[in-house]
């Protein structure tokens, strides 16, 4: 095992918390040094892009944390580089795991809902994780520009990627949005770090989707209600609630690790599902569903700050 950061605090907890892995300060010369069976980024966003390609081109295969990289065009040199190395290429989509929102997907597609015609998903922060001051520099990646910071990728991106999931795949055509700052971003800066984004995403057959984010909350709150032509799902936290068109309700509760910014009860889902893609190889459905999902959640987001730019228009994201 072998870790690369290049601040040195980190490389300091890093040896104290993984006993025998060899720690660099340098990613290239891990890189170079190391045969590494796979890489796992969760540098700051800005810095994904051209980390994946230097794990590609070194021969691994890559698993990235939200977002995979900050633009639709990069993503596609990066997936094309995948395919060249026969590597697998994918984002870490925690919240695919999250143990109510398996049972919503499980749910809809029993159909219990009917048809799908309606998503809601809130999220409320009182302020950006890391944002209190992080116990080790560089926690607080999320209110810089320069590192990709703002709500729109830090809970634009898993919205985006489980509203598309909760809607069976559905490819989505046009978005709305309004974005907001708590200090006006400079002028033709296209990574401002907003900390409040609300947005309406349409989909085929006049299906919606509402999401609202913010960091100005006084409270930490998580809630989706979901809807089709029978019944209503409302989620808050562990809570899954089902009420069919006669108002007769069913609890589909579940039990999940108490809410916090890491979600480290979810990852052994991810990781089950990283390993089966590495067996499927790298043009296998795993891979594909998990790209194709990151394709969505990148021309959202581009078309959420384009919309945002003209004054709420909605913005088409894929070609008729």
């Amino acid at each position: 095992m072998a870790i690369h950061d290049p601040v040195s605090e980190r490389r300091h907890h890093a040896i104290n918390l993984v006993r025998n892995a060899r720690v660099y300060d340098d990613l290239d010369l891990m890189l170079d040094g190391e045969a590494l069976d796979f890489v796992d980024i969760a540098s700051p966003p800005a810095f994904h892009g051209a980390a994946v390609r230097k794990a590609l081109e070194a021969g691994a295969n890559v698993l990235v944390e939200k977002p995979l990289c900050l633009f639709a065009a990069e993503f596609e040199e990066l997936a094309a580089l995948a395919a060249r190395k026969s590597r697998v290429l994918m984002c870490v989509h925690n919240w695919k795991h999250a143990p109510a929102y398996r049972r919503a997907r499980e749910l809809i597609e029993s159909g219990r809902l009917g048809d799908l015609r309606y998503i809601s998903i809130v999220r409320l922060r009182d302020g950006p994780a890391g944002a209190g001051g992080g116990r080790i520099e560089g926690e607080r990646w999320r209110l810089a520009a320069n590192t990709g910071g703002g709500i729109l990728i830090d809970h634009g991106w898993h919205v985006f990627y489980l509203t598309c999931w909760l809607m069976g795949g559905a490819t989505p055509i046009a978005i709305s949005a309004y974005l907001d700052f708590q200090s006006r971003p400079a002028a033709g800066d296209p990574h401002a770090p907003d900390d409040l984004a609300d947005l309406r995403v349409e989909f085929p057959g006049g299906r919606l989707a509402h999401v609202h984010l913010s960091w100005r909350s006084p409270v930490r709150k998580t809630s989706a209600l979901i809807y089709g032509e029978h019944a209503m799902l409302e989620i808050e936290g562990d809570r899954v609630l089902l009420t069919d068109r006669s108002g007769k309700s069913e609890d589909h509760s579940v039990t999940d690790m108490p809410d916090d910014s890491y979600h480290s009860a979810w990852f052994g889902g991810m990781a089950a599902e990283f390993e089966r893609a590495i067996g499927e190889g790298a043009d296998g459905p795993t891979v594909g569903e998990n790209q194709a999902e990151v394709r969505f959640a990148l021309v959202l987001t581009e078309g959420a700050r384009r919309s945002a730019a003209d004054g709420k228009r909605a913005i088409n994201v894929i070609d008729n």
